[in-house]
């Protein structure tokens, strides 16, 4: 699988590091260690503060999503993640890759996300998008294009994560049928650097360990 970001992405974001991953052969239906549940806990240390927003691991994704287009009152996720906790409302089980990089994300304050790559259609691309790009959000039925000027994933078919990492697509979810994931987590910080490796050693440490798949990382 090839992964791109585009000349215009990094014109806009020169301080974003994308660390990638590359899982191969896991086995998406296994019974995997409560680890959610620990992280919930953990991820106090990121909401400290009132209110959300002026956590620096929440306040650095508000300030970049003031850089470009988005839909009206997005957030990114590791905002929407943290506020669940907080509220008592954390995240429920999904299966097991998808709530180990939720389990990643809330630890180390990073928004995490993934994609089925057998259901991409070409290289996964991190860019600005023309507008119009086809997207479908997970649970929906009905297109919700790209934004011109919006940050988006997307492949030769359509967008695949809308508002950089606000909402993954129905098209390319990872589901327990999932044997290929490609799985990303994002920095807008520098001085975070050391810390968005340790998140993404962990993460690939996880799979290996638990889903016995072969993983691949670069920092992007």
């Amino acid at each position: 699988m090839t992964f791109l970001i585009s000349d215009e992405f990094r014109r806009l974001f020169p301080q974003a590091r994308i660390g990638v991953l590359i899982a191969t052969g896991i086995d998406n239906r296994v019974v995997i260690p409560e680890l959610l549940e620990a992280a919930c806990a953990t991820s106090a240390k990121w909401t400290a503060l009132e209110p959300l927003s002026a956590n620096p691991a929440v306040g650095v994704w508000r300030e970049a999503f003031q850089q470009f287009k988005t839909k009206k009152g997005v957030r990114s996720s590791i905002e929407a993640l943290l506020g669940r906790v907080k509220k008592g409302n954390p995240p429920r089980p999904i299966n097991p890759l998808v709530d180990l990089y939720n389990a990643v994300s809330l630890t180390y304050g990073f928004p995490c996300g993934g994609e089925d790559i057998d259901a991409l259609n070409g290289p996964l691309r991190l860019c600005i998008a023309q507008g119009g790009e086809s997207f479908i959000g997970i649970g929906e039925e009905e297109n919700d294009p790209a934004l011109p000027g919006e940050v988006i994933y997307c492949d030769d078919t359509g967008a695949v994560c809308r508002c950089w990492n606000w909402r993954d697509g129905r098209r390319t979810m990872l589901t327990e049928n999932t044997k290929n994931a490609v799985l990303v987590i994002e920095s807008v910080d520098p001085a975070r650097d050391a810390e968005q490796k340790a998140a993404l050693d962990t993460l690939g440490r996880y799979i290996e360990t638990y889903l016995g798949g072969k993983v691949k990382g670069e920092m992007y």
